[in-house]
């Protein structure tokens, strides 16, 4: 930074605390008139420069968010066109796919609030009348409790939080009302399947995401409601889980929900446990809730110390045995690359700007990140990609917290690898292969309502959401804090 920039900064800081203090040999008795008036055309300058080039990074920001905007309707035009009423498009074969044979519209609730967000009245409207319409939860089903709540509990939640239009928390409520069974255990731990019309229940083997990642959707039910059994069976779900962490402080992969023990001593950040440590942290900052701040701070603790691994001066998370905290492998994907923004959402920038680094480099591999990788070797453990959201939120976290430049970068990267290779006629497919991108026929609603929403809210006005008065569940669903 140049000398005149480096004293401009000075006088326009002492400005700003009400000095009238100026630097060493600048004082204004020293200076005649011409000097000063060279001097304030100089801070006038270097001023005018600074605020253009923030203004022309803003601007550029707003183009990206368009063009992003642009996208998502790419994807949601042709939802509309080759499977509006089922719960997601196989954009390949043009087809809709629902997921128990019968439609439970998951794609237009998930995606209801990214429309809303996104300014999209029209679309947003016809989404909502569709969902008013034609959902019903009274079917003789199995469903996965986990999914629906993050997907469906959390988009109703969320998407009548944005309209006020009541009938959607009514659809909420039948739903939380349906999915209660599942804590219907010795444990209190939740069963993994439930049958939406009988409440009979299945599959006693489950892992600790499945178990903790409800608390954020049944409690703001509770809260919106006024009825508390949602929040107490899903809390208790979460500390059931905690409670039986190992000594060192550790979980592991699978657990059962009638005798709680575990299945697996398989401890890591990945699929299957992340978003239970995210719930931990988000139910703090949601409700208010001492006992999941105690949990947190006990947790994050215990991953830090036993899970981040160090390779080649890179952070990494990998796998350890839970009961005695050794390495078992050094693997890291798209899913632990949620990380980041957990981090840095509870303070730990620093951290999370390695560990971001690492992801990015994990997908600037091919351009796309693999799903598994292995870290020390850096070679593909599974070289699928299912159009992921969890780098991308990262990202955008990363931002809110530092507004450093880079990361806008670094998402718009992504973003133009993410079209390059994923974009096809009908919509955005998910790759078989990120070497060859040979692609699959699949486009989750997840990609509407986590990956598209987290591009745009990096490149978006701050004044598209308040960042500061929600906390997204981990389907990316905005949910208010109430009291």
């Amino acid at each position: 930074m140049s000398k005149l920039v480096v004293m401009s900064y000075r006088l326009i800081a002492a400005g700003r605390r009400g000095s009238r203090r100026v630097p060493a040999n600048y004082s204004l008795a020293a200076c005649d008139s011409q000097k000063l008036a060279r001097w304030t055309v100089a801070v006038a300058t270097v001023c005018a420069s600074i605020g253009c080039h923030q203004s022309r990074d803003e601007a550029h920001a707003r183009e990206v968010a368009t063009r992003v905007r642009s996208e998502f309707l790419h994807a949601w035009t042709n939802y509309e066109k080759y499977a509006w009423g089922h719960d997601a498009l196989k954009p390949l074969s043009k087809t809709p796919h629902d997921w128990y044979g019968q439609s439970l519209l998951m794609t237009p609730v998930d995606a209801l609030d990214t429309l809303i967000l996104m300014k999209l009245d029209e679309e947003a409207a016809k989404a909502k009348q569709l969902i008013l319409k034609d959902l019903s939860f009274d079917r003789d089903v199995y469903v996965k409790n986990f999914e629906i709540t993050i997907r469906l509990l959390g988009g109703l939640l969320s998407s009548y939080q944005l309209t006020n239009d009541k009938r959607l928390l009514d659809l909420a409520e039948d739903l939380g009302n349906r999915l209660l069974p599942v804590f219907n255990s010795p444990t209190g731990l939740p069963y993994v399947d439930v049958n939406l019309r009988t409440g009979q229940v299945r599959d006693a083997k489950t892992n600790p995401a499945e178990t903790g990642t409800l608390l954020l959707e049944f409690g703001t039910l509770s809260k919106l409601t006024g009825k508390s059994m949602y929040y107490e069976k899903a809390k208790r779900a979460l500390m059931e889980t905690f409670k039986r962490r190992s000594a060192i402080g550790l979980v592991g992969s699978t657990i059962d929900v009638e005798t709680g023990a575990w299945v697996d001593a398989d401890s890591h950040i990945s699929g299957g446990i992340d978003s239970y440590y995210e719930y931990l942290w988000k139910c703090w900052l949601l409700f208010g809730d001492k006992d999941c701040q105690e949990m947190w701070q006990a947790s994050i603790s215990a991953v830090n110390r036993y899970l981040a691994d160090e390779v080649r001066g890179e952070l990494w998370y990998g796998h350890a045995d839970m009961n005695t905290g050794r390495l078992t492998a050094s693997q890291y994907g798209a899913l632990d690359a949620f990380f980041p923004a957990l981090l840095a959402h509870s303070g730990d920038v620093a951290r999370a700007r390695r560990l971001q680094d690492s992801s990015f480099k994990m997908w600037n591999m091919h351009e796309i990140e693999p799903e598994i990788i292995d870290y020390k070797t850096m070679q593909i453990v599974y070289n699928g990609y299912h159009l992921r959201p969890e780098i991308v939120e990262s990202t955008y976290y990363l931002h809110h917290f530092t507004h450093d430049p880079q990361y806008r970068k670094m998402g718009e990267k992504i973003f133009h690898n993410f079209v390059k290779y994923c974009r096809v006629d009908s919509g955005y497919a998910a790759l078989q292969d990120v070497v060859t991108k040979e692609k699959r026929d699949e486009m989750e609603s997840f990609v509407l309502a986590e990956t598209f929403k987290y591009f745009y809210l990096l490149f978006a006005s701050p004044d598209t959401l308040d960042f500061d008065k929600v906390v997204f569940n981990t389907e990316a669903h905005p949910l208010r804090r109430t009291d």
